[in-house]
């Protein structure tokens, strides 16, 4: 039986460890994944927002075509993205900005895109996350999620169900299914599935695309 939720203070408490050492740690660990999702935003330039910017690690995966602006829970890891920031090696940056994604201080319509990587599956309300991020983005707009997602059968299965209890204090939840991505996306008349892909070269990450709005057919 797949965990629970993650709650927010797990995650606020595992990400002030983190921040010391998650560049050195998780860079190259994340690296494709990150890659795949800051491409697709590329491909759609503008306005974008970044749900756990963190500490910017993203920031050279983007460039002048874009604007972007990034939020965070942990503000240990803000500290690290505002030192890059000052650096001034990234002038396409915003703003980074100290808020729950669960309920964004930000208008309706403000974005061309929003991207989530290895957000989602951390949350404590994952689907209030992707209302929010719907919410903020532009009709015609896209939201772009990079994660492991929960393999649902066979050996994989089993060992993301074993490590699920025991990574959740590190703030990892290594078994979330796409299937709730998808009974939100149902349960959301402008929400479109436009893309869903393993992340090579080992498929370990999924990117998943949904654009508000019906310009695009559903894939």
């Amino acid at each position: 039986m797949a965990t629970t939720d993650l709650d927010s203070s797990t995650v606020k408490t595992a990400y002030a460890r983190w921040a010391p050492i998650y560049d050195a740690v998780c860079g190259p660990v994340m690296v494709k994944g990150r890659r795949a999702a800051a491409s697709a935003a590329r491909a759609i330039g503008g306005k974008i927002l970044e749900v756990g910017v963190g500490t910017g690690l993203s920031f050279d995966d983007y460039d002048a075509t874009t604007e972007i602006t990034g939020i965070d829970l942990s503000a240990p890891m803000l500290e690290k993205a505002r030192a890059k920031m000052a650096s001034g090696r990234y002038p396409y940056v915003k703003d980074v900005q100290l808020m729950d994604a669960h309920s964004m201080t930000f208008a309706d319509a403000t974005f061309d895109c929003v991207v989530a990587q290895f957000v989602i599956t951390l949350v404590a309300n994952p689907e209030q996350v992707l209302s929010e991020c719907h919410r903020v983005v532009k009709p015609g707009g896209r939201i772009i999620l990079v994660n492991h997602l929960y393999s649902e059968v066979g050996v994989a299965a089993a060992v993301e169900r074993w490590a699920a209890q025991r990574t959740r204090a590190l703030g990892l939840r290594p078994e979330f299914p796409f299937a709730r991505l998808q009974a939100w996306a149902h349960a959301n008349k402008d929400a479109i599935l436009v893309e869903r892909r393993k992340v090579a070269p080992f498929g370990i990450y999924t990117l998943v695309c949904f654009e508000r709005g019906g310009r695009a057919q559903a894939a």
